[in-house]
């Protein structure tokens, strides 16, 4: 009798949840990415061959969520943290990817928290290496130059919003600097637009990130960034084209202001449902600086990319990067170069779910 009673409890409980679960949804996914890579100039004392994480996308999991308010409203979440598939460790913190949380309707989507930047999101599509770690220098640059040329990829304390309409999508950040100095000190501000016409897509972004207050001088630093790109797909050809513009200008305002421009393109060609393959060449053009350190790198690389499944691919990464006047140069944006060329091979297995 007593187990009856506990078993149409149960029953009771469950029927009672059933129409509220109907209304929300969490999802848990994840990608990881591992793969063996031999490295030219990878130290001090030559080459080296290793297993790394992340060889086209950074590893990852997290949970998604939405929950539908009525009337075409929905409360959203994400959560999201790096892995190092290599050693099985955390790439940053538990949620330093995304933790963020906020509300989706006909006006658009509005989330609050630590995310992705607006640019991030909009350039992504526009990148042939999708931002990997080895190789693209879409988001930053070589690691080993005196600095990256690179976009603001992710921050804290963020409010970013997008919308898409028609052939239009548009997003703008917002990321609050908290200082007590000023609102402007450590802010960051970004607005991105695209514009998708048949096979045709054009994107373009601008944005200023400040550091904070220096008490010497009274001021901060302050980058301003520009993109403008094109997209063309044509059958199972297609090509991507960017230009990057960064200038920072010093705190210190006798010094030279900090330039250069990147420029990447890309051509994907799908050989077969299962087969693609990228080749990609990035180059930075370094102004405003001694020409005993003006590096002006560039990267070769190519791919190609296997689809076991829908989940699951196989793939063959291989790169070239070249600077001038002697300086050190790095196929990824993580790691350190020690000479002024390398040379990266890297197979590995990606899998999300």
């Amino acid at each position: 009798m007593k187990k009856s009673l506990i078993a149409g409890a149960v029953l009771a409980a469950i029927g009672a949840a059933v129409p509220a679960a109907a209304q929300s949804n969490v999802t848990l996914y994840g990608l990881l990415d591992t793969g063996v890579e031999n490295l030219t100039h990878a130290g001090p004392q030559g080459s080296a061959t290793r297993v790394s994480s992340g060889g086209m996308n950074n590893s990852r999991f997290g949970f998604r969520g939405t929950e539908d308010l009525g009337g075409g409203l929905k409360a959203i979440f994400q959560l999201e943290g790096g892995l190092l598939t290599d050693i099985g460790g955390s790439d940053g913190g538990l949620f330093r990817r995304q933790a963020n949380v906020g509300l989706e309707g006909s006006f658009g989507r509005v989330v609050l928290g630590r995310s992705f930047t607006t640019v991030y999101d909009f350039i992504v599509a526009f990148d042939p290496m999708a931002y990997a770690p080895y190789y693209s220098w879409a988001s930053s640059g070589s690691a080993s130059g005196v600095n990256s040329y690179g976009m603001i990829t992710s921050a804290d304390n963020i409010v970013k919003y997008s919308i898409e309409t028609g052939p239009v999508k548009f997003g703008a950040t917002y990321a609050f600097g908290e200082q007590s100095t000023g609102t402007a000190d450590g802010a960051r501000t970004q607005l991105a637009a695209t514009y998708t016409m048949g096979n045709f897509a054009v994107v373009g972004s601008a944005e200023q990130g400040n550091g904070n207050n220096v008490a010497a001088t009274n001021r901060h630093d302050s980058s301003r960034i520009y993109h403008l790109g094109g997209m063309v797909n044509a059958g199972d050809f297609k090509v991507q084209v960017v230009a990057r513009s960064y200038k920072n200008e010093l705190n210190n305002r006798a010094l030279p202001d900090v330039r250069a421009n990147t420029y990447w393109a890309g051509l994907t060609y799908k050989a077969s449902p299962a087969m693609t393959l990228v080749g990609a060449v990035f180059y930075t053009d370094v102004r405003n600086v001694s020409s005993r350190v003006e590096s002006d790198p560039k990267m070769y690389i190519t791919r190609a990319r296997y689809a076991l499944s829908k989940r699951t691919d196989l793939y063959v990464t291989a790169a070239y990067a070249k600077a001038k006047n002697n300086q050190v140069i790095s196929l990824s944006r993580n790691d350190a170069g020690f000479a002024d060329t390398q040379r990266g091979l890297m197979a590995g297995v990606q899998h999300r779910f």
